[in-house]
C-alpha cells in the first residue's frame, strides 16, 4: 500500500509540473509592457557572501533590486534590525538599498564587522539578499624571534621556515635577497605551499646571509619582511682542513666524503595523510623529498588515471594541481620520489566534499487567476543539503497562510491561485560547507490580450521561399491566436500553414497568390484584439546571360556580359568583383549596365571575375575566368642587378683605421651608382652584419675608422638602378687592440619606483663600445643641496641599480661611469633624479564655485603646499556630478565627470552643465604616484535655461475646418515650463505664406483642437515651449484640412528595408507625398552613442548602398528628407554577415579539366569519322552497341546527380540542371557545400550550387523557345550540359 501511495504522489507531482510548464506565462521583453505590469521585487545586485574590506576605505555593501512599484529597502545586522538613521556614519544610496559606511572620516571598520542581510519590499512581496559577512582585512607584523645561523654539511637537506603572520586574507609568500632579487629555485631548492624553503641537498653556493621571507598582503597593498636567515655550508675539504689543524701528525683523521643518499620525504611526513577539498575548487597536493642526487617526483592515482585536461604539475613536479575537482576525483594519490639509490613514497587520501549546488533552482512564475503551478528547488551536495522555504523573507511555517499553497519537501504546489497569492519565495539549501539562497516570485496577473506587433507591418519575400508573419502577444490567461486572410476571410487551417506558439504564422512555400492582408486575432476571457499585416511575394532575380571564359592576348580588350531578369518592384544593384575583391581602381575597367569591359589588358588582369546582383530580398552571382596570354616576344636588352664585387683586400692596418680595396663585378647593362660596405664583429656579434659606410660607384678603395677590441670582417655590395647585388665574399679578419672606454652610458635617469627608493637606470654600452674585456659600471649618487659625500658601487654589465632607504621625493645627483680591465672612461656628467613619489597628503582648500550661466561654472581653489605633494605636481582633478534635476525632482545613477587642469592652476571652467540642476564637486591634487584626498564636496545649482524642443508634434483628425494637434513635453525642460507657443499660417498653391497666428497654451496641456480653419488648405505650424528664461527651439509640421471629407496625403517615408552582406548593405524605402529629391541615409553602430553618419542620395532614387561596413556588426539606419519639414523614417536595425572563407575552386574552370574534356571530344570525333567511313564502304559499325557493351567511364557524359558520366548525346543539348536539384531539403545553401555563400550578399538566398561550387540561379518564368535538334529548354543552360553540347 505504501508503495502504491508513493507512486500516485509522484504522478500527481509530474502532472502539476506539466501544468506549470503549459500554463505559466512568458512575459515578452517589451519595455512599454514591462512598465505597465506589476511585479514583485527581484534582487539584481548584491555584495559577495564573504566580503573582506579594506579598513582604510569606506565600506560599500551593495543591494540593488527592481520591481513594480519600485521596492523599499531595509537591513538586518547579526539577525536584528539595523537602524541606519541612528548611525551618522551609515547612509543608504537614493533609490537603492546599497549602504555606504564612512570609514575615511573617523569610522572604524572593526566596529562594523558582522552579518548583514538586505530586504527589498513592495506591495507584491519581499525579496532578501544572501547573508553578507563583513570582515576587515588584516596584515599583522611578523613576531620577533631570534634566528640562529644554519650551519649545514654539504649534501645534507635543509628547511628554512617562514612562519608568516596570520592575515586576512592569507598572504602570498616569496623569498628574496637583500637586493630584492628573487632567490633562484630548481628541482633541488624550492618553496613549499606553506611558504618554507626546502633544500633537497645543500651545496657550497647556497652559503649566504640574506635568505629573507616576504609576506605580501594584497588587500591592503602591504609587504612584511622576516629577519634575514643565515646559511653556511661546510664542504668536505674545509672540514678536513679544520680537523687537520687540531690533530697531530700521528692521528688518523678525515671527514667522511659527501655520500649519496636515497630519497626521504621532507613533507608530508609519514607514509600516509588525508586531504579534504570542496567540489569545483583547485586540489593542490605536495611532495618534497631530500636526497643526493636530487630526487625526481612522480605522481599516480591508485586504481585510476589522473584526469586529462585538468591535471597540471607545478614547482618542478613537486606539486600536483587538479582544477575543478568533483566527487570522481576522490581517491588515493601517491607521490614517488626517486634517485639512483632508491625511492620513497607517500599516499594522500583525498576526499571531495561539496557545498550545495543547484540541480533545479526555483524560477519566477507568472500565473493567471485560477491557474496552477509549482516552484521546484533541488540542490545537491556532500553531505546532502537541507532544503527550507521562506515566504517574503519569513520561514514558511510561520508565514501568513495561503490556501492555494502546499509545501511538499523541495516543491511548493499552487492550486487555483488568486491575485492575493502573489509573493516572493526563498529557497535555502545548506550543509556544513555552505548554503545557497534563491528568490523566486509568484506573480498572479489578470490582463486582457495585447498584440505587440506594429499594425499594418509589411513583409516582403521571394516566391517559393518561407514567409513568417509575426503576431507577438501577451495576456493573462494566455490568449488563443487565430489567423485570417483578407477582411472577411475564413480562419486559416491546413498543412500549407504552420502556427508557432509565439503567434507567428509561417507559410513554408509562399506563392504569388499568397500576397494580401492577413489578420491576427488574440482572445481570452477578458477580451479580444486583432491586428493586420501585409504580405508581398516577389519574383526571384535571375542572371539570364552569364559571363563566359575568355582568353585574351596582352594589351587587348575583353568584355564580360551579365544580363539579368528581376521583379519589377525590386531595384537591383550589380557589383563586379575580381578574385573575390573589389575591382582595381583603374580607368581601364569600364562597368556598363549589362557588362564589364577591360581595356589594354595586362598580366595583372588575369583572374576570376564575378557578377553579383543584389536586391533588398535576394542575391545571385555568376563567375568567369580571364586568362591573359603573351603577345609574340620581341628581343630586348636585359637589364639586371650587378654581380657582387670580389678580391677584397685589407692594407695599412692601424689601431683605429684600415684601408679596404676590391674589384667590381659585371654591371649587367646598368652602371654601378655606389658601393655599400658592411662589417661583422666576430668577437661580440658573430654572424650579424652592420652598415659601415658607402662610396660612389667609381671608387674601389676606402679608409675605414675602427673601434678597439673588435674582430672585424668586411664585405661589399654593389648598387645600380635595378637593385643591389649579392654581398661579396667576406674579407680577412682584423682584431683591433683593447683600450679604455671612450664613452659613458647614455640616458642616465633616477626615478623612484617606491616612496623609499631611487632606481638609477642607463642605456648600456654596446659590445664594440666596451673597447676591451671586463665591462662594468661605477654608479655614484648623493643627495642634492646636502653636504654629503658621493656613494659609489661598481656593478656588472647591467642597466639598473636600486638605492633603498631614501627619503620620499628628494633630489639626487647621479653619475654612471664605464670601466673595463684597462681602466675608466672619461669623467661622466651629472644628472638630477628624484627618489620615489608618494600620494599627496593634503586636499585643496577654500573650494569656491561661481555659476556663470545655466551650462557653465567656474571653480576656484587654493593650491596645496608643495611639500605635501610629495612628488612632481602634475595638476588638479575636478570631480563633478549631477545630483538631481530641480524640475523633475528625480534622482538617477550618478555619473561622475572628471576634468584635469595641468600644472599649478587654481581655477577651471566646468562646461556642458545641465540647466536647473543640482551638482556636487570636489578637487584633488595629482602627482606621478596618483591622486591625493578629495576636498569636501561642494554643492552648487545651475539656473533655469530655455527648454529643448517638444519631443514630438503630431497632427491628426483633419476635417473640413479643424485639425487636432498633439505634442510631447520637451525631453530637457531645463526649468519650469510656463507655457507653449503655437504659431501657424496658411500656404497657398504657389507656396506663399499667409498671415501668422500665435496662440499661447498652458504648460499642462498636451493637445489642442484648432477650429474655424479654411477647408482644403495647407497650414504650417511652429511649436515651442517656454520657461521663465525664454523660448526654446521650435518644431515645425505641416498639415492640410480636407475637402469633401477625403483623407489628405501626408508626406512620409515608410517600409525601410535592408539587405546586408559582409561589408555593405542595400537600403530601400517607400516615399509618399509631393515630388521630393533631397533624400539622405543616416546610419551608425547599434547601441552606440556616437553621432549618426550621413550619406546623401543622388537623384530621386528610393534605394542606396552603404559600403565600408564591418563584418559581423549590428547597425541602425533611418532615411530622411531635407527641405520638407525635415521628416525621417523610423529606425531599422540590421547585421552584416561574418567574414567568410575564400571560395572553392570551380572545377569547370581548371586547365586539367578543360584538357580532359577536349581529349574526350577528340576521341568521340575519331569514332564518328571511322563509323562514317565504314558506312560509306557498305559495312556497319555498331557504335551504340559497342558503347553499351564497353562503357568506358572516361568518355561518358556527366550525369546531373552524382557528377559521373552518363549516356552520350550527339544533339545540341542545352538541358539545364533541374530546378532545386542541388538544394538541401531545408531550402538553404549550407556553408559546407560552398564557401562562397550568397548569404554574404543579401537576406534571401534562392540560388543553387553545383557540387563543384558553381552557381545556378533559380528560374520561375519560361524563356523563348529555341529550335534545337533535341529537347527544348525553358531555363538557363547549365555549364555541364553546355560541355555535353560541345561534345
Amino acid at each position: 500500500m505504501l508503495k502504491k501511495k508513493s507512486i500516485s504522489a509522484g504522478k500527481a507531482s509530474l502532472v502539476l509540473f506539466l501544468c506549470q510548464m503549459i500554463s505559466a506565462l512568458d512575459v515578452p521583453l517589451d519595455s512599454k509592457l514591462l512598465e505597465e505590469l506589476s511585479q514583485p521585487p527581484t534582487i539584481t545586485q548584491q555584495s559577495p557572501k564573504d566580503y573582506i574590506v579594506d579598513p582604510r576605505e569606506n565600506i560599500v555593501i551593495q543591494c540593488e533590486a527592481k520591481g513594480k512599484p519600485p521596492p523599499s529597502f531595509s537591513w538586518t545586522r547579526n539577525g536584528t534590525h539595523f537602524d541606519i538613521d541612528k548611525d551618522a556614519q551609515v547612509t543608504m544610496k537614493p533609490n537603492s538599498g546599497t549602504l555606504v559606511i564612512n570609514i575615511m572620516n573617523g569610522g572604524k571598520a572593526e566596529a562594523y564587522e558582522g552579518v548583514y542581510q538586505c530586504t527589498a519590499r513592495n506591495e507584491r512581496g519581499a525579496a532578501i539578499s544572501n547573508n553578507i559577512v563583513i570582515r576587515p582585512s588584516r596584515s599583522p607584523l611578523w613576531t620577533k624571534e631570534k634566528l640562529e645561523p644554519n650551519q649545514v654539511r654539504e649534501g645534507d637537506s635543509l628547511v628554512l621556515h617562514c612562519r608568516p603572520p596570520v592575515g586576512l586574507p592569507p598572504p602570498i609568500i616569496f623569498w628574496m635577497d637583500n637586493a630584492f632579487q628573487r632567490l633562484p629555485q630548481s628541482e633541488r631548492v624550492s618553496q613549499g605551499l606553506n611558504g618554507d624553503l626546502y633544500f633537497s641537498n645543500v651545496q657550497p653556493e647556497d652559503t649566504r646571509e640574506d635568505y629573507i621571507c616576504y609576506a605580501r598582503f594584497n588587500h591592503t597593498q602591504t609587504i612584511q619582511q622576516k629577519q634575514p636567515i643565515s646559511v653556511k655550508v661546510f664542504s668536505v675539504d674545509s672540514l678536513n682542513d679544520t680537523i687537520a689543524a687540531n690533530l697531530s701528525d700521528t692521528d688518523i683523521y678525515g671527514a667522511k666524503p659527501v655520500t649519496e643518499r636515497q630519497p626521504v620525504l621532507l613533507t608530508p611526513t609519514g607514509s600516509t595523510s588525508t586531504k579534504v577539498e570542496l567540489r569545483g575548487n583547485v586540489l593542490l597536493l605536495e611532495c618534497i623529498a631530500a636526497g643526493l642526487p636530487t630526487p625526481v617526483i612522480r605522481w599516480i592515482k591508485e586504481g585510476g588515471e589522473l584526469p586529462a585536461n585538468r591535471t597540471f604539475f607545478e614547482n618542478f613536479k613537486k606539486t600536483l594541481k587538479i582544477i575543478d575537482v568533483s566527487e570522481a576525483d576522490s581517491g588515493n594519490y601517491k607521490c614517488i620520489a626517486r634517485n639512483i639509490l632508491g625511492s620513497a613514497h607517500h599516499v594522500i587520501s583525498v576526499t571531495v566534499k561539496a557545498a550545495p549546488y543547484w540541480i533545479t533552482a526555483p524560477r519566477n512564475l507568472v500565473l493567471s487567476p485560477g491557474e496552477d503551478g509549482t516552484l521546484i528547488c533541488r540542490a545537491n551536495g556532500n553531505p546532502k543539503p537541507n532544503i527550507s522555504w521562506l515566504a517574503n523573507g519569513v520561514p514558511i511555517a510561520i508565514a501568513p497562510e495561503d490556501p492555494s499553497r502546499k509545501v511538499d519537501g523541495d516543491t511548493i504546489i499552487f492550486s487555483h491561485v488568486q491575485e492575493r497569492s502573489s509573493a516572493v519565495y526563498q529557497c535555502n539549501a545548506s550543509n556544513e560547507y555552505g548554503y545557497l539562497l534563491a528568490n523566486a516570485f509568484v506573480n498572479v496577473l489578470a490582463e486582457p490580450p495585447r498584440i505587440l506587433t506594429p499594425a499594418n507591418k509589411l513583409y516582403q519575400v521571394i516566391a517559393d521561399s518561407p514567409a513568417l508573419l509575426d503576431c507577438a502577444y501577451f495576456g493573462s490567461p494566455k490568449p488563443e491566436i487565430e489567423w485570417f486572410k483578407g477582411v472577411k476571410g475564413s480562419i486559416l487551417r491546413g498543412n500549407e500553414y504552420v502556427f508557432h506558439d509565439n503567434g507567428t504564422l509561417e507559410i513554408p512555400v509562399a506563392q504569388k497568390d499568397s500576397t494580401g492582408t492577413y489578420t491576427c486575432v488574440a482572445r481570452n476571457e477578458l477580451g479580444k484584439i486583432q491586428n493586420e499585416v501585409q504580405l508581398e511575394v516577389k519574383d526571384p532575380t535571375m542572371i539570364i546571360k552569364q559571363p563566359e571564359y575568355k582568353v585574351i592576348q596582352r594589351y587587348g580588350q575583353v568584355s564580360f556580359e551579365c544580363i539579368i531578369k528581376h521583379d519589377s518592384t525590386l531595384l537591383p544593384t550589380v557589383i563586379w568583383l575580381k578574385d573575390n575583391n573589389e575591382l582595381p581602381d583603374d580607368e581601364r575597367f569600364l562597368v556598363g549596365k549589362d557588362n564589364l569591359t577591360i581595356m589594354n589588358v595586362t598580366d595583372k588582369d588575369d583572374g576570376t571575375y564575378t557578377c553579383i546582383v543584389n536586391t533588398t530580398l535576394d542575391s545571385v552571382s555568376a563567375s568567369a575566368v580571364l586568362t591573359v596570354v603573351a603577345a609574340p616576344p620581341t628581343p630586348a636588352i636585359i637589364y639586371a642587378r650587378p654581380n657582387p664585387p670580389f678580391d677584397l683586400e685589407l692594407t695599412g692596418q692601424l689601431e683605429r683605421s684600415v684601408e679596404l680595396s676590391w674589384i667590381p663585378g659585371d654591371e649587367n647593362n646598368s652602371p654601378i651608382t655606389n658601393f655599400v660596405i658592411e662589417y661583422e664583429d666576430g668577437l661580440h656579434e658573430p654572424g650579424v652584419w652592420h652598415y659601415q659606410t658607402e662610396v660612389p660607384g667609381t671608387q674601389t678603395t676606402v679608409q675605414l675608422k675602427l673601434s678597439p677590441y673588435v674582430n672585424y670582417s668586411f664585405r661589399v655590395i654593389a648598387v645600380n638602378e635595378i637593385g643591389r647585388s649579392q654581398p661579396s665574399e667576406s674579407s680577412e679578419q682584423y682584431l683591433t687592440k683593447s683600450a679604455n672606454p671612450d664613452e659613458n652610458p647614455s640616458n642616465v635617469q633616477g626615478i623612484g619606483s617606491e616612496p623609499d627608493n631611487l632606481v638609477i637606470t642607463w642605456e648600456s654600452l654596446k659590445g664594440f663600445q666596451s673597447n676591451g674585456p671586463g665591462l662594468q659600471y661605477k654608479v655614484s649618487w648623493r643627495q642634492k643641496d646636502v653636504d654629503d659625500e658621493w656613494t659609489s658601487v661598481i656593478v656588472a654589465n647591467v642597466s639598473k641599480y636600486i638605492v633603498s632607504g631614501t627619503p620620499t621625493f628628494v633630489p639626487y645627483e647621479i653619475k654612471v661611469q664605464a670601466l673595463n680591465d684597462l681602466g675608466y672612461a672619461p669623467e661622466p656628467s651629472e644628472v638630477i633624479g628624484h627618489s620615489g613619489e608618494d600620494l599627496p597628503m593634503v586636499a585643496p582648500g577654500n573650494v569656491q564655485v561661481h555659476v556663470i550661466n545655466s551650462t557653465l561654472a567656474k571653480v576656484h581653489w587654493d593650491p596645496v603646499p608643495l611639500k605635501s605633494v610629495r612628488g612632481h605636481l602634475q595638476g588638479y582633478k575636478v570631480y563633478y556630478w549631477k545630483v538631481q534635476s530641480l524640475s523633475r525632482r528625480s534622482r538617477r545613477h550618478v555619473e561622475k565627470k572628471i576634468l584635469t587642469f595641468r600644472g599649478n592652476k587654481t581655477f577651471g571652467m566646468l562646461p556642458g552643465l545641465e540647466p536647473y540642476s543640482s551638482y556636487k564637486l570636489n578637487v584633488r591634487v595629482v602627482n606621478g604616484k596618483g591622486e591625493g584626498p578629495a576636498s569636501p564636496d561642494k554643492v552648487f545649482k545651475t539656473p533655469e535655461g530655455v527648454p529643448s524642443s517638444p519631443s514630438f508634434l503630431k497632427i491628426t483628425n483633419p476635417t473640413l475646418d479643424s485639425l487636432t494637434l498633439e505634442w510631447g513635453s520637451p525631453t530637457h525642460p531645463n526649468g519650469v515650463l510656463t507655457s507653449y507657443i503655437l504659431k501657424f499660417q496658411p500656404i497657398n498653391n504657389t507656396h506663399e505664406l499667409g498671415p501668422l497666428v500665435e496662440i499661447r497654451i498652458p504648460a499642462n496641456e498636451s493637445s489642442l483642437i484648432l477650429k474655424n480653419l479654411n477647408y482644403s488648405t495647407r497650414y504650417k505650424f511652429y511649436f515651442n515651449a517656454q520657461t521663465s528664461v525664454g523660448s526654446g527651439s521650435q518644431i515645425t509640421e505641416e498639415a492640410v484640412t480636407i475637402m469633401d471629407e477625403v483623407q489628405p496625403l501626408y508626406p512620409r517615408i515608410r517600409n525601410v528595408t535592408t539587405a546586408a552582406a559582409e561589408t555593405y548593405a542595400n537600403i530601400s524605402w517607400e516615399y509618399e507625398g509631393p515630388d521630393h529629391t533631397n533624400f539622405y541615409v543616416e546610419y551608425g553602430v547599434a547601441g552606440s552613442k556616437e553621432d549618426w553618419k550621413k550619406e546623401i542620395v543622388n537623384g530621386s532614387r528610393s534605394f542606396f548602398v552603404l559600403k565600408g561596413l564591418t563584418p559581423g556588426t549590428a547597425y541602425k539606419v533611418r532615411v530622411g528628407a531635407e527641405g520638407l519639414s525635415g521628416f525621417r523614417s523610423s529606425e531599422d536595425v540590421f547585421e552584416t554577415g561574418p567574414a567568410m572563407a575564400s571560395r572553392q575552386v570551380d572545377i569547370a574552370t581548371q586547365g586539367w579539366f578543360i584538357g580532359l574534356m577536349c581529349a574526350v571530344a577528340l576521341l568521340i570525333l575519331i569514332l564518328l569519322i571511322v563509323c562514317f567511313i565504314r558506312r560509306n564502304k557498305g559495312g556497319k559499325y555498331p557504335v551504340k552497341e559497342k558503347e553499351d557493351a564497353h562503357a568506358d567511364p572516361e568518355i561518358q557524359p556527366m550525369k546531373e546527380d552524382d557528377g559521373t558520366f552518363g549516356e552520350y548525346s550527339d544533339a545540341e543539348d542545352h538541358k539545364p540542371l533541374k530546378k532545386g536539384s542541388r538544394t538541401p531539403s531545408d531550402r538553404t545553401v549550407k556553408k559546407e557545400d560552398s564557401d562562397d555563400s550568397l548569404v554574404d550578399y543579401g537576406e534571401g538566398v534562392n540560388g543553387q550550387f553545383n557540387e563543384d561550387g558553381s552557381f545556378i540561379g533559380q528560374y520561375s518564368g519560361k524563356k523563348e523557345k529555341e529550335p534545337a535538334e533535341g529537347n527544348e529548354s525553358s531555363e538557363a543552360p547549365s555549364p555541364v550540359n553546355a560541355m555535353n553540347s560541345f561534345v
